[in-house]
């Protein structure tokens, strides 16, 4: 008979035919798949990919049965890699967790030593799940603004989808640095929300949201965009010469309904943000600011928590944009 200890709950994902089911499950250690670290984990979250894959609503999950959770935090219990040893405090960004790989919506998970990156001083596993990778993400995209050149004095910076993870944590980074910041929403009920977060100014999604010319009025020296499709492509049409405009994600769609106009004629500069195989000093950089840049209480200001069985049923709110900020997911409450 088994020993309780080596038991863990885990939102477990199956597909038989047609027949698909999300489910919180009691597994044993020995189920775990092939790594070098495994780590208790303490905290996860919810992000958009983990809500598509909970729902079935795309084909995300890339092999059955899967334990879902791009996202985790914990500490290590057993290791073989020489960077982590039992008792080190780690954090888990995408690297397909989730995806081919069970994750970390899980009381237990068993890692590549290579894709955890080390818990930052000042930083707690519950709020590193508040910031989670779309916070992760946001501070990419950030860095990629200023390290291309943009600099508060150069005038506004937009970020679209701002009432969500991405746009939320982005919000609060960039008024952190004194950048003005203009949030975008359909949300009009949350401009208080966003001005707690820094944002000087909150305009609807709407005057971006719809077909728009190739080339329109100056406004951005900078953009972080999680939206994607003519949001993108008016943030682009809109940005000042040499503009820069971050892309990270595709909330209204994949598509880029825009023009060669704004790259040929202002210089503006579309940067991609990758999150899930940035490479590791990349990625230290990003958690490090994340630890030192943003205040607790604004990160704590983002974060709902939930616990493991509530994951699953707040998933189709994180596909339909009814969630603020961020879900936190206590693994074992």
């Amino acid at each position: 008979m088994e020993t309780a200890s080596t038991m863990f709950k885990a939102i477990t994902l199956t597909k038989d035919d047609d027949a698909f089911a999300a489910r919180v499950a009691e597994l044993d250690e020995s189920q775990l798949p092939e790594g070098d670290v495994t780590v208790r984990v303490a905290y996860s979250t919810i992000n958009y990919k983990d809500a598509l894959a909970i729902t079935n609503a795309s084909p995300v999950v890339r092999r059955w049965p899967m334990v879902a959770g791009i996202d985790g935090a914990g500490v290590v219990e057993a290791s073989s890699h020489p960077l982590w040893k039992a008792g080190d405090e780690v954090i888990l960004n995408g690297w397909g967790v989730g995806e081919s790989h069970w994750g970390c919506l899980a009381q237990k998970a068993r890692l590549k030593g290579d894709w955890l990156v080390r818990m930052p001083a000042g930083m707690t596993a519950r709020r590193s799940m508040a910031i989670g990778t779309a916070g992760y993400t946001a501070m990419l995209c950030a860095l990629a603004l200023a390290k291309q050149g943009v600099t508060k004095e150069q005038g506004d910076v937009l970020v679209t989808g701002a009432t969500g993870g991405v746009g939320s944590v982005a919000v609060a980074i960039l008024s952190t640095w004194g950048y003005r910041v203009v949030a975008a929403t359909g949300k009009a009920s949350e401009a208080d929300y966003l001005a707690a977060l820094g944002a000087a100014e909150v305009i609807g999604r709407e005057a971006l949201s719809q077909p728009g010319k190739p080339l329109q009025k100056e406004r951005w020296a900078g953009v972080i965009d999680s939206v994607g499709s003519h949001t993108l492509a008016n943030a682009c049409a809109q940005a000042k010469y040499r503009g820069v405009v971050a892309a990270c994600g595709l909330a209204q769609g994949m598509d880029f309904p825009g023009s060669v106009a704004p790259f040929i004629l202002r210089g503006v500069r579309l940067v991609g943000v990758d999150s899930v195989m940035a490479p590791r000093a990349e990625r230290e950089e990003a958690w490090a600011r994340l630890a030192s840049d943003l205040a607790p209480a604004v990160v704590d200001s983002i974060a709902t928590p939930v616990g493991l069985a509530e994951a699953i049923a707040r998933a189709p709110d994180v596909l339909a944009a009814r969630i603020r900020g961020r879900l936190v997911v206590d693994v074992n409450a």
